[in-house]
């Protein structure tokens, strides 16, 4: 009995060689290793960063000793334990060698917690900063653009209701949305609303037209008709109208043009906005006015045209214009006492960068009672078109002569006023119709200009006004104000009476 129990006891305490690799002693690359208990063979998933994916891995070594020699391990050889399948043997040396566990993969493996460098996180919130720096700038961005329109929809009824006592029509609506660079509507538009205008009644007539009441979709338009020898001077106006940032409050608006026929006849239309004041020659005619009702008149005169006489340089930029045919009855009164230049058959563009006039290929000619002593005697030169623009301001001096004739003041001592009856300029030394020759006569031979007469040196206004257009129609032409001075001389008169004045023309 005692031989047996020793030779069982020798058994269990000798030592098994087992093949190792993956979980060697001292973390050698493979080899041998000594036990008391059992060898193992495993298989389980490992991670992969380099692939991004889950690849099996084998290792071999030795069971430890502790719980009974991995005795419980072994017992679970048939089955994975965390991903891991493990089988053991004991039977001789090195037999884990050949052991090879079966690799069952699991269908949905969660990834591994990697671990995250602090350069990445750097990273992520560099990237969060930014992405909650753009989400607060687009929210001030949207909130100033809410203040912006909110306060542009405040102001510009205020604006409109103090200029013209009325909202903006659907028309004007239309030219001020499709004419961003002020040259007026789309062509095809400009066609549309031709063929949709109905003839009202006549209210003018000239040398070169006439002048229609008109309705467009019950809106009041004016339409100018031209003769049929009047090409020239409808192709001339409608291209001045169109030109790039043309429009402004003083100068009459352009709505569109065109040409209708049925093969026998042709009628050329220039539509405008109507004003049913009429012309200053007209209003002057009937009414008398205020010395701020004057201002009014002068200044707002001036103002369309040194917008006209002015160039505009930029992308889109406006030529500078001449007029050539400044007179009272080419300018309208507006509802609210301003004025607007209207009738460009015969204007004259310049762009300075081109160095180029382009004068129309017009026979018509300008009005000979108000042309300037160069033009009369043939001295103006067409090749400057500085001398464009000053004859323009001689004829602005007879026209602001006009105006304060009729502008009454109170007769020193009594509580009664006066004012001069209505008159051409010249009315008294040349006829009705004078020719080139009676012109030149009184203007250039005998250097007549209109008379001032001395109630108008008692009035502010009256005295500043008279001393412009005595500066305007100066023989000299270098002498002669601009546009931009008269506007500028004018604007710095007293404007609180003007501004409490009721816009009622008398």
């Amino acid at each position: 009995m005692a031989p047996k129990s020793r030779k069982k006891k020798a058994h269990v305490s000798r030592s098994l060689t087992c093949y190792c690799e993956g979980s060697c002693p001292n973390n050698v690359s493979n080899g041998t290793c000594e036990t008391k208990s059992s060898c193992f063979s495993s298989v389980q998933e490992v991670y992969d960063e380099t692939t991004n994916s889950y690849e099996e891995e084998r290792t071999y070594g030795c069971m430890p000793p502790e719980d009974n020699g991995g005795f419980l391990m072994c017992k679970v050889a048939a089955s994975q334990v965390h991903g891991k399948h493990i089988v053991c043997c004991d039977n001789e040396d090195l037999c884990n060698r050949n052991l090879q566990p079966a690799f069952t993969p699991k269908l949905t493996t969660p990834s591994p917690d990697l671990p995250v460098s602090s350069e990445s996180m750097q990273t992520f919130m560099l990237l969060g900063s930014v992405v909650m720096c753009a989400f607060v700038l687009t929210v001030v961005l949207l909130i100033v653009c809410l203040i912006y329109k909110r306060r542009e929809k405040q102001r510009k009824p205020r604006l409109i209701n103090s200029m013209c006592n009325s909202q903006l029509s659907p028309l004007s609506q239309l030219v001020e949305q499709s004419s961003g660079s002020g040259s007026g509507l789309p062509l095809l538009v400009q066609r549309t609303i031709a063929k949709q205008i109905q003839m009202v009644r006549l209210v003018g007539k000239g040398r070169y037209g006439e002048v229609w009441l008109a309705k467009w979709r019950d809106e009041r338009v004016a339409v100018k008709t031209f003769f049929t020898t009047e090409e020239a001077s409808w192709f001339r106006e409608t291209e001045i109208y169109q030109t790039v940032l043309m429009r402004h409050e003083n100068i009459l608006g352009f709505i569109a043009a065109d040409i209708k026929g049925n093969g026998s006849w042709t009628q050329m239309l220039l539509i405008t906005d109507y004003h049913e004041v009429g012309s200053l020659h007209d209003y002057l005619s009937t009414s008398v006015i205020t010395p701020q009702k004057l201002q009014l008149l002068a200044y707002s005169f001036s103002s369309g045209l040194a917008h006209l006489h002015d160039e505009i340089f930029g992308t889109p930029g406006k030529p500078a214009i001449a007029h050539r045919d400044i007179k009272s009855k080419n300018i309208l009164v507006k509802r609210n006492g301003q004025c607007a230049i209207a009738d460009f058959g015969l204007a004259v563009k310049y762009m300075s960068e081109l160095d180029e006039i382009h004068i129309a290929q017009n026979t018509r000619v300008g009005t000979r009672r108000y042309m300037a002593p160069e033009v009369l005697s043939q001295a103006l030169n067409p090749q400057q078109f500085e001398e464009f623009k000053r004859a323009d301001m001689y004829s602005v001096g007879l026209v602001l002569w006009e105006m304060a004739r009729r502008c009454y003041t109170p007769i020193t001592g009594t509580k009664t006023t006066t004012c001069e009856d209505y008159a051409l300029p010249y009315h008294d030394v040349v006829p009705s119709d004078p020719s080139f020759e009676d012109m030149h006569a009184v203007v250039c031979i005998k250097g007549f200009r209109p008379p001032l007469p001395a109630r108008w040196q008692e009035d502010d206004v009256l005295a500043t006004v008279a001393k412009i257009m005595q500066e305007c129609w100066h023989h000299n032409p270098t002498v002669r104000l601009t546009a931009l001075r008269v506007k500028k001389t004018l604007g710095r008169l007293d404007m609180d009476a003007l501004n409490d004045m009721p816009m009622k023309i008398v």
